[in-house]
């Protein structure tokens, strides 16, 4: 496993290597998990190399939100990233990729103004920028990405089909633990009582489907059921909503292939999760 700095070298090696094999790419913000870990794993058995870059992007973040608190411990996470096949873990600086002179911004409208885009302006464009420019600085030919950002993951499938990339994305299923919360960085932000609370996500998610089985089609009834179950678990919500999964627009009436997506504080800390009513 060969740590990378600087874009030059990068770029260099991912020139070099794309020449034969195939690459997979796992972007990440560090304070890895097993959901990360999961993708990398699923490189390794698509792809002959796999490259992960850990970088805690400031674009993304908005002006009151954790840029400052997100976890890191890069030593931890190349110990567990050593455990895998990682060939190249690039590690960028803010300076190299965001140089003083820099001026040049994506924004993937309407899908990157809804939902969390709603939530977080800025957010997309800030994720669509980094990850277009991580992509030509690794080449990859595959790009594995947890369901559990499923809206990031149509943004950015969107972006690359719009700018004909040849990079594919590969969604990979939310890993949660063993209570059904999905795991995430930000988990770690939760106290004991609010890590109970946090249950409210899957658990909305779940009733959901459980009324969908039931036969109830109507989004409003849904929702006023599940914000009551979050609500009573003393989370507030931002936002839930029942998406086409390929539009994110909201739905009429709820099928099968319906998207749950919701936005969730329990205290100061926001999750999201999602799911199909057919999973």
């Amino acid at each position: 496993m060969q740590i990378v700095t600087s874009i030059e070298q990068m770029q260099a090696i991912a020139l070099d290597y794309a020449k034969e094999k195939s690459v997979g790419f796992v972007p990440t913000m560090g304070f890895l998990h097993k959901g990360h870990l999961s993708l990398v794993e699923q490189s390794n058995k698509l792809c002959d190399h796999t490259v992960v870059s850990i970088y805690v992007n400031p674009s993304q973040f908005g002006a009151n939100e954790d840029l400052g608190s997100y976890p890191r411990n890069m030593t931890r996470d190349l110990e567990l990233l050593g455990q895998y096949k990682v060939d190249y873990v690039f590690c960028p600086t803010t300076e190299d990729m965001y140089p003083a002179d820099y001026r040049t911004w994506i924004n993937v409208e309407e899908l990157g103004s809804v939902l969390c885009g709603a939530s977080r302006p800025g957010h997309f464009k800030g994720v669509a920028t980094i990850v277009l420019k991580l992509i030509n600085i690794v080449h990859p030919n595959f790009m594995f990405m947890g369901e559990k950002d499923f809206q990031q993951i149509a943004v950015l499938r969107t972006m690359l089909k719009d700018l004909n990339l040849l990079t594919q994305i590969v969604p990979c299923p939310i890993v949660r633990e063993p209570d059904g919360l999905a795991m995430s960085s930000r988990n770690s932000y939760l106290n004991p009582a609010e890590r109970k609370q946090a249950l409210c996500l899957s658990l909305a998610i779940q009733l959901a489907r459980k009324l969908f089985a039931q036969g109830e089609l109507n989004p409003s009834e849904h929702r006023n059921q599940t914000s009551k179950l979050i609500n009573e678990m003393s989370g507030k919500v931002d936002y839930i909503s029942f998406v086409n999964p390929e539009t994110l627009k909201e739905v009429k009436t709820i099928s099968s292939e319906t998207r749950i997506i919701l936005a969730v504080y329990i205290g100061k800390t926001r999750l999201i999760d999602n799911s199909s009513m057919s999973e």
